[in-house]
């Protein structure tokens, strides 16, 4: 019986978050706007416009490229890619084909299972990563297809990898390990819900033991991990049952498209070739020269990456469910560096940003980012720190801070919650407690230390939790 083993790679578009699209001074933030707003004659195609290279997307496309282990090619240029789409206004694409920005890379990442523990590494290998500008959008009602333009001329990175992935939790596991980079760097946010990060996924059969790479089938625009893998693994399946019904792989390379609420692939058309596009040199961009000392300083401002914060953390004892928090939620991470930076005590940041700020947000309802920044919570520490008030009023004063979006010092002050130093009172409320508990302090002097806790105890009920607890040692120590 022939064994079919599964070959799979990915282009990934992403859009860089630049204050302006690719080729001229549009608005480059879109999302929520009113429909074809954001556009100018040049974004628009319109005859005797001329394109003007945005600076800012080569600096983080050049970021990125070298994220990935890339060459960046000292010299490239851009080339026309024609294709007639309704939300492509000019009628070809400004992109580049035979002298892209950057090529041979690799990304590592890890599978893992429903646990989250990690089961095997893996590398994949990136053939190329350019530069282009991506088209609008079509919203189909009916019979009737609405185009809103403002999405077109935004900067888009193309990176394209080898044919290394053999199954679609691959792919996934890649696909996150990228954004994860893309968005430690900066160069966008990559929310796939605005579309900001979209999949083509190429999926082929060939024999096992054989180096064939037979047609494949394209399944275009996907925008999230899940209908990644959903379509892969039903694609997967479609071509299987085609080889067992016909013994041979494809006859030709095709495009498919993915219906997710059916969660099944409809093929398209046979795929495009190069020859289609019509491909040649942009003749209104010269070509791209780059310094290599430009490329150097880029280089010198890269980022730690997520692989190298993740043993930053590990080095810090925190276990795997805490360190895959921070890695995944940047805003997470940025509050936490900041209150392990002010305690220098990876338990204590962690107890409170990791499991009392979660938890709090948790259970109003409120994303990281509509909590306390980390200039709030770098507050809420060093009042905790300099015996402002105790680690407990700490947890109090944060769970006011989450629902009423108050800074602690505003909430100490109008609740009264510091911590009561002066000794003259902790000293009266020191005798009340060794008044009201005459039998503690018999086993104390019966040789039973613990019993001192006791009195602690009242002391730090009385004062609700302000009295200093150190100080209150110190005098019933004294006292008996």
């Amino acid at each position: 019986m022939e064994i079919l083993e599964t070959i799979i790679g990915l282009e990934v578009h992403v859009q860089m978050n630049t204050r302006t699209k690719m080729f001229c001074e549009c608005d480059n933030d879109a999302f929520g706007k009113p429909p074809n707003t954001t556009v100018c004659p040049v974004c628009m195609g319109h005859p005797g416009t001329l394109p003007v290279l945005n600076e800012e997307a080569v600096k983080k496309a050049i970021q990125v490229s070298l994220a990935l282990q890339c060459t960046v090619n000292r010299e490239n240029h851009f080339d026309r890619k024609h294709y007639f789409y309704p939300d492509l206004p000019a009628g070809f694409q400004i992109s580049q084909y035979d002298f892209p920005l950057a090529s041979s890379g690799n990304v590592t990442y890890e599978i893992r299972d429903d646990s989250g523990a990690v089961q095997a590494e893996r590398t994949c290998r990136i053939t190329r990563l350019h530069m282009e500008n991506d088209a609008g959008k079509l919203t189909h009602r009916g019979s009737a297809t609405l185009v809103d333009f403002n999405r077109a001329g935004t900067p888009l990175m193309e990176i394209v990898t080898e044919p290394d992935l053999r199954n679609s939790k691959e792919a996934s596991a890649f696909a996150q390990e990228l954004r994860r980079m893309i968005v430690a760097i900066g160069a966008s946010e990559a929310d796939m819900f605005k579309g900001m990060m979209r999949f083509d996924a190429s999926i082929s059969l060939r024999l096992q033991g054989t180096d064939d790479l037979n047609p494949r089938s394209e399944i275009k625009n996907l925008n999230s991990f899940k209908s990644l893998e959903k379509a892969l693994q039903y694609e997967e399946r479609r071509l299987r049952k085609l080889w067992e019904e016909t013994g041979k792989p494809l006859p030709c390379n095709i495009t498919t498209g993915w219906l997710d609420e059916e969660e099944k692939t409809r093929v398209l058309r046979e795929k495009e070739t190069a020859d289609d596009y019509r491909y040649f040199p942009e003749p209104d961009i010269p070509p791209l020269v780059l310094k290599e000392s430009a490329i150097a300083e880029i280089r010198k401002s890269l980022p730690m990456l997520p692989r190298q914060q993740k043993q930053r953390y590990k080095d810090m004892a925190l276990d795997e469910k805490q360190i895959n928090l921070l890695i995944e939620q940047p805003a997470l991470r940025t509050i936490f560096d900041a209150v392990h930076k002010e305690m220098h005590d990876a338990k204590r940041a962690a107890g409170l940003v990791l499991t009392q700020l979660l938890g709090f947000l948790n259970a109003a309802g409120k994303t990281v980012e509509e909590g306390p920044d980390a200039d709030q919570m770098l507050e809420l520490a060093r009042k905790i720190g300099d015996g402002t008030i105790s680690a407990n009023t700490g947890k109090d004063v944060l769970q006011k801070m989450v629902t009423t979006d108050k800074k602690a010092s505003t909430i100490i002050a109008e609740e009264g919650m510091q911590n009561i130093t002066d000794e003259g009172a902790i000293e009266t409320l020191v005798q009340q407690a060794i008044d009201a508990n005459p039998q503690a302090i018999v086993s104390y002097k019966e040789g039973k230390s613990a019993a001192l806790g006791a009195i602690i105890g009242w002391v730090m009920k009385e004062s609700n939790g302000q009295a200093d607890p150190q100080k209150v040692q110190e005098i019933l120590r004294k006292k008996v």
